[in-house]
């Protein structure tokens, strides 16, 4: 017999279905060899989802994250069992083969996460991510499954120092092209290496981890203040053990993602991503996340909601401070306070208040990292989509990162069909001021997998071309990128999308203000060309034979949609 659980514990339980009656003696067994005792198979189960590992910065410290959840899951009245999910370090895997599965890992993480839950039958959810694509598909996994959840996200990086100069990992990735201009010394650049990366978090600027991290606070996901609190922040530990307790308070008032994430939820962490000037990846994400739950965002949405919602946080790549000093401004919670006027307060967290109570206690920022609405950094938000005979389907780019004198820009397309290609050109410093580098092949399908491309644009800014040349790609740019970089351009090349049929010297035109992006080519043009355009052959085995495999099945080129 299992012990009678505390009144205020008398809840509906999924994990009864492996635990209770006598069908289940073997069930209770197999658990007693885990060392459960019997008093305590009563009590709730909950997962805690962790992605720790010995490879990714971001994640290295998250087991005594783990750790301090657990401990508050008990001291709740819960049952916890951790289980832990792969993660890609996108800056490890950036600029080779590797990068091909970053964006793949986002859906197995999904997966492996509802395999776990279902199959072992959780009650409630504590999941436990940083870095780019593990936070979305965690977030995936519990639209999916809809079992109370919560998540702590691991938390930034220190920047490092030398010589007094704060800097991080792109510091090193700009400084790469600065020596191939030999404008630093190969010493110089050893000091950078050794110095950016001072212990775990997720990049010390506002790229795709930490952007995802904060629109996860703004959904109301995780517990206010999360999202800013570093690493090695102990009040990362205190977050953690809070989370803990608190799954057990969903679970027993029965408050699953789908009560949380809202179409109004979904409209507030645009409107933050906007201020913010976050990663372009959001536009991959948010929709998945979404889609889990039966919605649908557009790309239009973003762009709607980017004219009205200015960009008031300055911060790295498009701005000036880290993410320690966005914490020390306030983090999520003061920017949300700046942003009420704009926000849908009638939401629930998972604090279980809604965000309009919340907000009453929250604190206005400083103002250097996050400006007021009446002084913001750009008039529009951080992200714009662009639309034109080079791109029907649209296009993405981070509009708060682009140098003002770039806004509207026209030059001759200089055309690759990789991003090895590229790089190796831009390299030997085979491009010219004026020109626009094309990198095609490189979407969903193409690649296979849709690669970052933090290399070709790093290598840009640190030969100083960041104003004088356009890259365009139907892939992806890191969050880390900056400067005019449009990607995302869909059709892609690989299924006869009209970036297929552009030419060395062709003319593109980039317009951002007015969200055009079109090559000087009559319609009947393009389609002559495109008349004999011959599919790439594409080999691709294992995961990456999978996105082919079912590209071939759906007949669609929306593998990762954006819309």
């Amino acid at each position: 017999m299992t012990r009678q659980l505390p009144r205020f514990l008398k809840i509906k339980m999924r994990s009864k279905a492996i635990k209770s009656g006598v069908e289940r003696a073997p069930h209770r067994a197999l658990l007693g060899s885990l060392q459960v005792r019997r008093d305590d198979i009563g009590r709730p189960f909950i997962a805690v989802v962790n992605s720790w590992n010995e490879i990714v910065p971001g994640h290295i410290h998250l087991k005594k994250l783990a750790q301090a959840v657990k401990e508050g899951v008990r001291a709740a009245g819960g049952l916890p069992f951790e289980f832990e999910t792969i993660a890609v370090c996108d800056g490890l895997a950036m600029g080779h083969k590797g990068m091909k599965y970053s964006l793949a890992s986002r859906e197995l993480i999904a997966d492996s996460v509802e395999v776990m839950v279902e199959a072992h039958c959780f009650d409630g959810m504590v999941l436990i991510s940083s870095c780019d694509k593990i936070v979305p598909g965690h977030l995936m996994a519990a639209a999916r499954l809809n079992i109370p959840s919560i998540v702590v996200t691991g938390g930034p990086m220190m920047p490092g120092r030398l010589h007094g100069r704060a800097i991080d990992v792109m510091t090193v990735f700009e400084a790469v092209g600065e020596l191939r201009k030999r404008r630093i010394s190969r010493k110089e650049l050893d000091e950078l290496e050794q110095c950016a990366c001072p212990g775990p978090g997720s990049c010390a600027g506002l790229f795709t981890a930490n952007t995802m991290a904060c629109l996860t606070e703004a959904l109301g996901m995780s517990l206010p203040g999360c999202a800013a609190t570093h690493a090695k922040d102990p009040k990362k530990i205190q977050i953690a053990r809070e989370s803990g307790r608190k799954i057990l308070s969903l679970l027993r008032n029965r408050v699953t993602p789908s009560r949380i994430m809202t179409e109004d939820a979904f409209q507030n962490a645009i409107v933050v991503d906007m201020a913010l000037g976050g990663s372009t990846n959001t536009v991959l994400h948010l929709p998945a996340i979404a889609r889990e739950l039966g919605a649908k965002i557009s790309l239009d949405i973003f762009d709607s909601i980017s004219r009205e919602v200015p960009h008031i946080a300055d911060i790295r790549p498009g701005g000036s401070f880290f993410m320690k000093d966005f914490r020390n401004a306030g983090g999520v919670p003061s920017l949300l306070k700046r942003l009420e006027p704009m926000l849908r307060l009638n939401v629930l967290t998972v604090t279980e208040r809604k965000l309009g109570d919340l907000i009453k206690g929250y604190r206005m920022p400083d103002e250097n990292v996050i400006r007021p609405l009446s002084n913001p950094l750009y008039a529009e938000g951080g992200i714009a989509i662009l639309k034109g005979n080079l791109a029907p389907e649209g296009a993405v780019v981070k509009y708060s990162s682009v140098p003002a004198i770039m806004h509207e820009f026209t030059g001759p397309a200089v055309v690759f069909d990789s991003e090895e290609e590229a790089v190796k050109e831009i390299g030997k410093g085979r491009i010219s001021e004026g020109d626009v580098i094309v990198i095609r092949y490189e979407g969903p399908i193409g690649g296979p997998g849709m690669r970052e491309m933090l290399v070709p644009t790093s290598l840009i800014v640190g030969m100083r071309l960041a104003d004088k040349v356009a890259l365009l790609t139907d892939g992806r740019f890191s969050g880390a990128t900056r400067g005019p970089c449009i990607g995302h351009v869909a059709p892609e090349a690989a299924v006869k999308g009209p970036i297929a049929a552009l030419r060395r010297g062709d003319t593109v035109e980039i317009d951002i203000p007015s969200r055009r992006l079109s090559v000087r080519l009559s319609k009947r043009v393009i389609q002559q060309r495109l008349r004999t355009w011959r599919p790439r052959k594409r080999e691709a085995k294992g995961v990456l034979g999978r996105i082919l495999t079912r590209s071939h099945q759906t007949g669609s080129d929306n593998i990762y949609p954006c819309d």
